[in-house]
C-alpha cells in the first residue's frame, strides 16, 4: 500500500498485511494534513502553556516614568562631584511622588519603584549615605548620571514587539504581558482528544485484574501523553467488540474531536473491527507500519478528525503515540513536531537487535558505558518501559546497532 493514494479497504483479519508504509511516508502523509488550529482568546490567568497565535506589541512604555532602581536620596549626579551635605527637602514613595523640582543642592529620600523627582537624575544608595547630625545628607563618592535610575521604556518600549508567534508562553512571559497591560491573549485553540477503548476482556482503571480480565492501562496513559502535548481530554470511552458499536463510537468521537485515539482493535483478530470502521466512515490512509512494536497502527481521517488506531498492547500504544500521534496533537495546538524528549548521544554498550526493512522502537537503560536495551522487552510489557531511560530508533536499513557504535538516544525524562 501507499499513503499517498489510499487503496480499496483490505481486511487483514485472519489473512495479515501485504505491505506495510514505512515509517517516513506516514510521517509525510501527517505533516501534509495537519496544521495548527484557529486562534481565540484565552485570559491572561490561563495562558501560561498556550502558544500564541500573533505576535503581542507592547502598545506602553515600561516603565511609563523614570523610577530608583534602589532605596536611598534622589539627587543631582552634579552635586555628588565634591562631597558636601545635601539638604533633604521631602521624599518619594511607590505611587506617591515628590511634588514640585528638586533644587540644586537638595535630595529627596526615596524607595525603590517611587518615581524620580523632577530635576534629579542618579540615586544614591542609602549604604553610600552619611546622615548629618542636622538631617542634611552627604554623598561618600560622585555619582554618574543616570546611576540607579530606571528609564522610561527600559524594560518594554512603546511598539516592541516583546512576543512572537507561535511562542509557548512560560511564566514570565505571562508576568511581561501582564506588566503591558494585556487582559488576554490570542492563542492557539487547544485540540480535542477523546479516546477509545475496545476489547471485552478490559476492566477500567482502580479495578483489580480478575479471572481472564485485564486492566485498562492505555486510557489513563494516553490521557497523560496528550495532556503533556497540551491537548483538552473530552472523554475516555469502553466500547464492546462489535462492529456496529466501534463504528458508531468512532463516528460520534470523531464528531466533536480534533484527534480521535482508539486503543485495540487494529491487528488481525477476528474482533479486530476498528479499521473497517474507519474505511466505511471516512478515509483509512494507513493500515500496517514497518515498525516494531505498533506494526498495525492505522491513521484515517473523518472530516476535520484525526483518528488513529492503536494497537493495545501498552508499549505498542506507547510507542504509536511518541512517533505519531503526538506530533498531531502538537502541531494542532501550534507546538512543535519533534519528538519532546531531550536527545543525547551515546555509545551503545550492548548489541541492540532489529530486522532491516523495519523501524525498531528500542526501550534503553543508561549506564556509565552507555546504553543497553531492557531486560523486558515484549511489546506487552509496561514494566519495560518503566525501567527505561529511553529509547532508540533503529532504522529500517539496520538488522542491529554493535557495542561501541554511538546511537541518538531519547530521554523519557530530562
Amino acid at each position: 500500500m501507499t499513503v499517498q493514494n489510499t487503496p480499496p479497504f483490505f481486511d487483514v483479519r485472519a489473512r495479515g498485511f501485504r505491505a506495510r508504509a514505512t515509517v517516513d511516508a506516514v510521517l509525510a502523509l501527517l505533516e501534509a494534513r495537519t496544521r495548527a488550529l484557529t486562534a481565540e482568546a484565552v485570559p491572561l490567568l490561563e495562558a501560561a502553556g498556550r502558544v500564541l497565535a500573533e505576535p503581542v506589541v507592547s502598545a506602553v512604555d515600561v516603565p511609563g516614568f523614570a523610577r530608583s532602581a534602589m532605596d536611598g536620596f534622589a539627587v543631582r549626579a552634579a552635586d555628588t562631584a565634591a562631597p558636601r551635605a545635601l539638604a533633604v527637602v521631602g521624599e518619594s514613595f511607590p505611587a506617591r511622588p515628590f511634588l514640585g523640582e528638586l533644587p540644586p543642592g537638595g535630595a529627596v529620600r526615596i524607595t525603590t519603584g517611587a518615581p524620580i523627582p523632577v530635576g534629579a537624575d542618579a540615586v544614591l544608595m542609602a549604604e553610600f549615605a552619611q546622615l548629618e547630625p542636622d538631617g542634611r545628607v552627604t554623598p561618600r563618592a560622585p555619582l554618574a548620571t543616570g546611576k540607579h535610575v530606571v528609564r522610561v521604556g527600559e524594560d518594554v518600549a512603546k511598539g516592541r514587539e516583546v512576543l512572537r508567534a507561535g511562542r509557548r508562553l512560560r511564566p514570565q512571559d505571562v508576568g511581561l504581558l501582564a506588566s503591558i497591560g494585556a487582559a488576554t491573549v490570542r492563542a492557539v485553540r487547544r485540540p480535542r482528544v477523546a479516546i477509545l477503548v475496545t476489547g471485552n476482556e478490559l476492566l477500567p482503571p482502580g479495578a483489580l485484574p480478575e479471572g481472564f480480565k485485564i486492566v485498562d492501562s492505555n486510557s489513563p496513559m494516553l490521557a497523560a501523553l496528550a495532556a503533556r502535548d497540551g491537548a483538552d481530554l473530552l472523554s475516555v470511552r469502553y466500547v464492546r467488540d462489535d462492529y456496529t458499536a466501534v463504528r458508531d463510537a468512532i463516528r460520534d468521537a470523531a464528531e466533536g474531536a480534533d484527534v480521535v485515539l482508539v486503543s485495540g482493535g487494529t491487528s488481525v483478530g477476528a474482533e479486530d473491527h476498528a479499521p473497517r470502521a474507519v474505511a466505511e466512515l471516512g478515509e483509512l490512509a494507513v493500515h500496517g507500519v514497518a515498525l516494531r512494536p505498533a506494526g498495525p497502527l492505522g491513521v484515517g481521517f473523518l472530516a476535520r478528525a484525526h483518528v488513529f488506531l492503536i494497537p493495545g498492547n501498552p508499549v505498542s500504544c506507547l510507542c504509536a503515540y511518541d512517533l505519531f500521534a503526538g506530533r498531531v496533537v502538537r502541531r494542532l495546538g501550534g507546538r512543535s513536531w519533534e519528538l519532546p524528549y531531550a536527545k543525547i548521544t551515546l555509545r551503545v554498550a550492548e548489541r541492540i537487535t532489529s530486522a532491516a526493512g523495519r523501524v525498531d522502537y528500542v526501550r534503553v537503560t543508561r549506564g556509565s558505558d552507555g546504553v543497553a536495551p531492557v531486560a523486558s522487552g515484549g511489546a506487552s510489557n509496561l514494566s519495560g518501559a518503566v525501567a527505561a531511560d529511553g529509547f532508540v530508533l533503529v532504522p529500517a536499513d539496520r538488522d542491529a546497532l554493535a557495542p561501541g557504535e554511538v546511537a541518538d538516544v531519547w530521554l523519557y525524562d530530562l
